[in-house]
C-alpha cells in the first residue's frame, strides 16, 4: 500500500446508478488521484420526451481532467459501457477491462470513430494495476455476462471493494465460478469500505442457477410442434449459449435477428464465449424453407422495445420474418420497471397471431433468472468482505434501504451504513468516515447527434406541445405608422383542427387585431411587449373557450 500523506483524504462518490437503475459511474480519489470505475447509460423515462439515452454528467471529472488515471470496467452490460463513446470523447483516459467486455467496447467505440484514440488494455482475475497512489486488483464474479469481475482499490486510507454486478452461482453454464476464496482472502486483509450491487435486495432466499433454465428450454422445444422464438437480452451470451445448446439436442436450425444481437452472437462466438456447431446458424430468408418444427429464431425485444425485432414480428411489419397461428414465442427476460406495458402490449398483439406465448410470473421461474444476487447473497458478500464502512450501489432507493438493512443485519453498525444520491461524497480520514459536500452529478440527455442541448426548458416545451398543441400567430406591421399591414393569420397545429373551428379562430384574430390597436394607441412598440400582450390576451381567451393552454407563438414582422 502506497504511502499515506497525513494531508489527504479518500473520498468515494457516484455519478450515476444510485437512486436509479442504469447509468452506473463510480469514482474513488485519494489526493490527486481518481479512479473512475464503469461508465453506463440509462434508457429515458417516459417524461422525457424523444430522448434516445441518459449519461451521467462528468463535469467534475473533466474539471479534474489531470487527476484521472483511468477507467476500470466490471463487465460488458450497457448500464456499465454504455456512456463511454461520450465520455471518452470529452476525457480521453485509458480503460481497462475483460476479454469479452473489451469486444463488446470496441464494437462501440469503432461506431463512434474513438477506437485508434482510445488506450483499451486487457486485465484479467489477477493483474495487478498502479493507478498512481491506488492500486487495483480484481476477483472473478458471476452474473448473466461472462467475464465480469469486481475490483479491489488498495489506497492509502485502506481497501475499497466493489463488488460489480453479481450472484453466486455453484452450477454456472460457462464454469466461470465466482472466487470465493479470493473474496474471503480480501476480507481477512480488512477493508475499509465495500460498494456493493443492490438490484435484488428485495428479495429473499437465494437467485436460482442459470443452468436450471437449460433444461426448461429443452423441453419446450421438444413439444413445440412449430418454430420457436427465444427473446432475450442480447448481453446475456449465457442464456443465448443454453438456447443454442436445446436446438442442437432438439435438432434445430437457428437464425439471429435484432442488430444488438447479430453483434453480440459474432463477438462472443469470435471471442470463444459461445460455442456454435457448424452449420447450425441459418439465414433469416432460410427460415420458410425448412419444416416448421426445425427452426429457433433468436430475437431482440424482450422489453417491448417499439423497434426491436420481436415488436415488428408481432406488428407484422418486420421485413423477413413472420409469426404464424402455432409458432411458441417465450420471453426469457423480466421487464425492466417502466416497460411492463410495451411487454403486455407486445404479448397480446402475439397472441392475436395464434402464436403460444411463454413470459411473465406465471414461467418466470422457467424461462427467466435474474443476474443480481438475492438477500442471502448480499448477506453472503457481506460476510466474505467483512467491511468496516457499507454503501449500497445499483439500485433505485428502496433497493439501497433494504440492502442497508441486510447490512445491519449481518452486524454492520447503522452509522457506519451510507445510502447516497449521485453526487454526494463519502469522505475518510485516519479511518474514520463521514458524509461530505455534493459534486455536480445529473442527467444528460443524448437525442440523436446532440449531447445535452436538451434541458428542463426544451423537456417541458415538448410536453406542452404534446398534450396542447400550437398556435402561431403571424401580423406585419409598417414600420411609419405603426397599422397593421397583413394579418393576423393564425396557424394551428395539433391545437384544434381548423376547418371545424372557424369561428374560435376568426373571435382569436379579432383579439390579437384589438389587442395591437390598443398597444399602438399607447405607443407602445417594443416587440417584447407586443408579443407578450397578445400571448397573455389570446391565452386567456383560448383558456375560457377550449380549457386547453396551447403554446402560443407571435411572430411580429415590420415592413
Amino acid at each position: 500500500m502506497s504511502k499515506k500523506n497525513s494531508q489527504d483524504k479518500l473520498l468515494i462518490f457516484a455519478l450515476g446508478g444510485v437512486g436509479e437503475i442504469g447509468k452506473n459511474m463510480y469514482c474513488i480519489q485519494y489526493g490527486n488521484d481518481i479512479v473512475v470505475v464503469d461508465a453506463g447509460l440509462k434508457f429515458p423515462e417516459e417524461e422525457m420526451l424523444g430522448i434516445d439515452v441518459v449519461i451521467p454528467d462528468i463535469t467534475y471529472l473533466i474539471e479534474n481532467k489531470d487527476k484521472v488515471r483511468g477507467i476500470l470496467l466490471t463487465h460488458g452490460h450497457e448500464d456499465h459501457i454504455g456512456g463511454l463513446p461520450y465520455v471518452l470523447k470529452q476525457l480521453n483516459v485509458p480503460i481497462w477491462g475483460t476479454k469479452l467486455t473489451l469486444g463488446l467496447v470496441e464494437n462501440k467505440l469503432k461506431e463512434a470513430g474513438l477506437l485508434g484514440d482510445t488506450k483499451r488494455i486487457l486485465i484479467n482475475e489477477s493483474s495487478e494495476l498502479q493507478l498512481g497512489t491506488i492500486k487495483a486488483t480484481f476477483f472473478r464474479t458471476n452474473h448473466s455476462i461472462p467475464d465480469s469481475v469486481g475490483v479491489c482499490l488498495e489506497t492509502p486510507e485502506g481497501i475499497v471493494v466493489h463488488t460489480g454486478d453479481f450472484k453466486f452461482d455453484h452450477t454456472p453454464v460457462n464454469d466461470q465460478y465466482a472466487d470465493l476464496q479470493r473474496m474471503a482472502g480480501i476480507g481477512s486483509r480488512g477493508v475499509l469500505a465495500l460498494l456493493s450491487d443492490s438490484t435484488n435486495a428485495e428479495r429473499a432466499g437465494f437467485t436460482p442457477s442459470e443452468s436450471n433454465i437449460g433444461k426448461e428450454f429443452e423441453e419446450i422445444f421438444r413439444s413445440a410442434k412449430q418454430r420457436v422464438v427465444v427473446a432475450t437480452f442480447a448481453s446475456n451470451v449465457h442464456r443465448i449459449q443454453q438456447v443454442i445448446n436445446a436446438a442442437t439436442e432438439t435438432r434445430r436450425k437457428m437464425t439471429v435477428i435484432g442488430r444488438s444481437m447479430v453483434n453480440v452472437v459474432s463477438i462472443a462466438s469470435e471471442l470463444g464465449y459461445l460455442n456454435i456447431p457448424d452449420g447450425m446458424l441459418i439465414e433469416p430468408e432460410e427460415v420458410n424453407k425448412l419444416p416448421a418444427d426445425r427452426v429457433v429464431i433468436l430475437s431482440t425485444g424482450s422489453q417491448g422495445e417499439p423497434m426491436s425485432a420481436l415488436t415488428r414480428m408481432a406488428r407484422s411489419t418486420h421485413r423477413k420474418v413472420d409469426i404464424l397461428p402455432g409458432d411458441t414465442v417465450i420471453i426469457a427476460a423480466t421487464p425492466i420497471p417502466g416497460n411492463e406495458r410495451y411487454v403486455g402490449r407486445t404479448v397480446d398483439e402475439l397472441m392475436r397471431l395464434g402464436a403460444s406465448v411463454i413470459y411473465g410470473p406465471g414461467s418466470i421461474s422457467g424461462v427467466h433468472v435474474s443476474g443480481h444476487g438475492s438477500q442471502e447473497e448480499l448477506k453472503l458478500m457481506l460476510n466474505l468482505i467483512r467491511p468496516q464502512y457499507f454503501i449500497p450501489i445499483h439500485g433505485e432507493y428502496r433497493m439501497l434501504r433494504h440492502h442497508g438493512l441486510l447490512g445491519e443485519a449481518v452486524g454492520i453498525p447503522k452509522e457506519n451504513i451510507f445510502l447516497l444520491d449521485n453526487g454526494d461524497t463519502v469522505e475518510i480520514q485516519n479511518g474514520a468516515a463521514r458524509k461530505a459536500g455534493k459534486i455536480p452529478a445529473g442527467n444528460i440527455l443524448i437525442d440523436g447527434l446532440g449531447v445535452g442541448d436538451v434541458g428542463n426548458i426544451v423537456l417541458r416545451d415538448r410536453k406542452l406541445l404534446s398534450q396542447d398543441g400550437i398556435l402561431v400567430v403571424v401580423v406585419t406591421l409598417s414600420k411609419q405608422d405603426g397599422t397593421i399591414m397583413s394579418g393576423p393569420d393564425i396557424i394551428s397545429r395539433g391545437f384544434v383542427y381548423v376547418r371545424e373551428s372557424e369561428g374560435l379562430l376568426e373571435e382569436a384574430n379579432r383579439i390579437v387585431s384589438s389587442t395591437l390597436h390598443k398597444l399602438m394607441s399607447e405607443k407602445v412598440n417594443e416587440w417584447a411587449s407586443l408579443k407578450t400582450n397578445v400571448k397573455d390576451a389570446l391565452g386567456r381567451f383560448l383558456y375560457e373557450q377550449t380549457r386547453r393552454r396551447p403554446m402560443i407563438l407571435p411572430i411580429i414582422m415590420e415592413v
